[in-house]
């Protein structure tokens, strides 16, 4: 086993649910979209209108600033829908599946034998470059730079999180492909992390040509920013990227046998489902399935985790980079004397509520916010759940001041959303961390280019 990186700063929240199914049920979803607003700082340029024919893998938008980077469609068959909000912001581009619509051909690759533009060249052509992600910025890789290493986590320690090994059990060969691929696009070293309680049995102790770190500890030690602080840290004028293991595969998959895969694994977790369990559907697949087994309709549902993801309607759509959806209950209700009840059965970090006491107790949380805005105060708490070497409040007071050098100073280079998440559900002031730090880093990326 390699050397165990432990991750002592953090926390795990323990959500309440039914019994998880862990076999793989598959789902009839004909309705998918795709959703520009998941890519950061990608202005897109819509290539297809509303009753077109697409086969899975042509592409439905490209960014304007750089157009070899596209985003494709999952499935053969026809734009139902281009949605538009406010200024004529895209927001969705619906497609309805048609088995009779043909997928597109897809060149094999054998990346073990290829160099890095045959690589790059593939996935920008095959749509599959937009899964792979940088930081600084945590947006979709520039094509044009080269990073000084790949990282991808073997595994997710946010609340109710799928077991990665366990989805891909099995699939070492579509997993060795992908890192392969990987591999040409660096000089430098291709990261694997695994967390100590998968065991040394799982497919990712198989894999070649990798460097495997194990980690331990509470959430987010499997951030992969967490895990690149503490590897290989980004520095100015650096950069690195990263990719789910799922998509790895994914490309790994259609590399070996030339068709086109965008299936992936999700979990559907949370309190207020029926039969919680692992459903294989493909990305921007329609969430409408879940209507049989939620517990009521006073609900919410979450594409994404508790922590990062985002609302979404009922009838709404998986998010690109989401392998999981999670459902609680409402939260709209105005709670009689607040904080001075005695809060049997509340979660608290602070330790104000007795249910405390009984740390591996699961709750049944839901989307109240148990008070409202207030004065941004120091309390010290922000520090305890950054496992990193960053003064997390100094840093969001410097992004609310636009101070670019103090920004630059106190870590922005290092951090996304993800890995600051845990600070606003412990915040006592109730501060939209995750949207302040989005701020700051649009800011540096307007600054910088």
């Amino acid at each position: 086993m390699s050397n165990v990186i432990k991750i002592k700063r953090g926390l795990d929240i323990k959500l309440k649910q039914n019994d998880f199914n862990e076999s793989v049920q598959p789902v009839g979803v004909t309705r998918f979209a795709v959703k520009p607003t998941d890519f950061h700082g990608l202005v897109p340029r819509l290539l297809v209108r509303e009753g077109d024919t697409v086969r899975a893998g042509d592409a439905l938008f490209a960014d304007k600033v750089c157009p070899e980077v596209r985003i494709v469609s999952p499935v053969s068959g026809t734009v139902e829908a281009v949605v538009r909000g406010d200024k004529r912001k895209l927001l969705e581009i619906v497609v309805t599946e048609d088995a009779s619509v043909e997928p597109q051909s897809v060149e094999k690759l054998a990346p073990a034998a290829a160099d890095r533009q045959q690589v790059k060249d593939w996935m920008l052509k095959y749509g599959f470059w937009p899964m792979l992600r940088q930081r600084p910025y945590a947006i979709v890789a520039n094509p044009q730079d080269t990073p000084k290493a790949v990282f991808v986590s073997g595994f997710d320690s946010a609340p109710l999180a799928p077991a990665y090994e366990k989805i891909l059990a099995g699939r070492a060969d579509d997993l060795q492909a992908g890192l392969d691929a990987l591999a040409r696009l660096t000089n430098g070293k291709v990261h694997l992390s695994v967390h100590v309680n998968q065991g040394e049995n799982t497919v990712f102790h198989t894999l070649k040509g990798v460097e495997l770190h194990t980690f331990s500890g509470p959430h987010p030690a499997g951030s992969v920013g967490v895990q690149i602080h503490h590897i290989d840290a980004v520095n100015k004028g650096e950069s690195v990227w990263y990719m789910n293991p799922q998509d790895v595969a994914a490309m790994g998959r259609t590399m070996r046998t030339g068709v086109f895969d965008a299936t992936r694994v999700i979990a559907v977790t949370g309190s207020e489902v029926t039969a919680p369990g692992y459903v294989a559907v493909k990305y921007g697949a329609c969430l409408s399935f879940l209507t049989s087994c939620l517990a009521g309709d006073h609900v919410r549902v979450v594409s994404g985790n508790v922590l990062t993801g985002e609302k979404v309607a009922q009838d709404g759509f998986l998010g690109y980079y989401d392998h999981q959806v999670t459902v609680l209950p409402e939260g709209d209700y105005y709670e009689f004397m607040g904080w001075l009840a005695p809060g049997f059965g509340k979660f608290s970090f602070s330790r104000l509520f007795p249910a405390c006491l009984c740390r591996k107790h699961a709750y049944r949380m839901d989307t109240n916010m148990h008070g409202s805005h207030r004065a941004f105060v120091m309390t010290g708490q922000y520090e305890k759940v950054v496992p990193m070497d960053i003064y997390p409040v100094q840093l969001l007071k410097a992004i609310l001041a636009e101070d670019i050098e103090r920004m630059e100073q106190l870590g922005i280079y290092e951090v996304a959303e993800e890995d600051f998440a845990l600070c606003e559900v412990i915040c006592t002031s109730k501060m939209d961390v995750q949207s302040i730090l989005r701020r700051g880093i649009d800011l540096m990326i307007k600054e910088m280019n």
